[in-house]
């Protein structure tokens, strides 16, 4: 097993990542807490998978745990199924002793992660992602949010998790397409902050499509896990509540890719497809104004392409919907944008002269 310990302000917690790490779970969380009673949320296809037997293995380890399930997707983001989830907290008799689990992706980990932070006015939270994407990403920081009808992660509070615990073993579990699209974070990693880890990743694309063929692969993707996370713990330490501008550049690519989500109804595009496209028009956005050269560029799109990642925008696709949702992004203060620009890969910074002109003309390419 591999660590990495992650700090927020006063508070810190250590992200595991190791093959099998799911069928210790009740013994690790033993390790930060007493017999309590816990919410296990999770989606309503990964508790299929992996929740009844989360459960035993907490109660085997002297937990009381209620599992609730909710539906799949984004629209679960939402402050009614947060309110709902509390509810049915309450009714089971949890109390300001209790903590959350989330069993899932970015949706439930951002979801549970808000109900821990409001119920009660806070409970713990324990992290359990069961997407590449979830383990590299939306695990780590403390973030948690719901989306409202004017946008994504409007809503939300930052609460750090007690623990994270990532198994790449349940990633066998996913279709070739949710697998993908965690690699648009990891390649948005290499792009702000590791030349060299995104060099290595034109090695991997090989080995991508043997990643759901047993635990070899498994160990095989463990140490690029651990990296990932070891970046976003390194740049959110330094920022934890998105400030200073040091935290930002973990945007890079989502202030369009955001925008194209919601354009799509958040179901054309699933997360870190979206990405990919928003990485694309950053990428386009910094040849003009970061001095990235064309080669470094076409590198970035060579290699999302690489990993079956969407590159273009489909015809018909509702472009001015995008730029309506941009004005509502909030990322951007005051109505200054906030665009994060590379000038080279591995690394980005926030600039101050892009214009809405430069994001039109770098949408207009997709």
């Amino acid at each position: 097993m591999t660590s990495v310990e992650v700090r927020g302000g006063t508070h810190s917690y250590l992200a595991h990542i190791a093959p099998g790490l799911l069928q210790e779970a009740g013994s690790m969380i033993g390790k930060i807490f007493d017999p309590r009673t816990c919410a296990i949320i999770s989606d309503a296809n990964v508790a299929r998978i992996f929740g009844e037997n989360l459960q035993r293995n907490l109660e085997a380890a002297g937990f009381t745990a209620i599992l609730i399930p909710v539906p799949a997707g984004e629209n679960s983001k939402s402050l009614g199924q947060a309110g709902s989830i509390c509810d049915q907290m309450i009714a089971a008799g949890l109390d300001r002793t209790s903590f959350v689990v989330g069993l899932g992706g970015g949706v439930i980990g951002d979801l549970s992660g808000f109900v821990a932070a409001i119920y009660y006015r806070g409970v713990p939270h324990v992290q359990i992602p069961t997407t590449l994407l979830a383990m590299v990403d939306s695990s780590i920081g403390g973030k948690t949010g719901v989306n409202t009808a004017s946008g994504k992660n409007l809503l939300g509070a930052v609460h750090h998790p007690s623990l994270v615990m990532a198994d790449p073993d349940v990633l066998q579990k996913l279709p070739a397409r949710e697998l993908n699209q965690g690699f648009a974070e990891i390649i948005k990693h290499g792009v702000i902050a590791d030349a060299e880890m995104f060099g290595a990743l034109k090695e991997m694309v090989a080995q991508v499509s043997n990643l759901r063929t047993g635990q070899e692969a498994s160990w095989k993707l463990a140490p690029l896990i651990w990296r990932n996370v070891e970046i976003k713990a390194r740049i959110v330490a330094q920022d934890e509540f998105d400030r200073t501008g040091e935290r930002a550049i973990l945007n890079f690519g989502h202030t369009v890719g955001h925008a194209i989500e919601r354009a799509g109804d958040y179901r054309q595009f699933l997360h870190g497809e979206a990405i990919s496209l928003g990485m694309v028009a950053a990428a386009a956005v910094s040849v003009k104004r970061a001095g990235l050269s064309p080669t470094e560029q076409s590198a970035i799109v060579d290699l999302l392409r690489q990993f079956d990642l969407p590159t273009r925008l489909p015809a018909g696709f509702p472009r001015p919907k995008i730029f309506e949702a941009l004005l509502l992004d909030k990322k951007f203060e005051q109505g200054q944008i906030r665009f994060v620009v590379t000038p080279r890969i591995g690394s980005a910074h926030l600039a101050s002269d892009v214009t809405m002109e430069d994001i039109r003309e770098a949408v207009a390419q997709l």
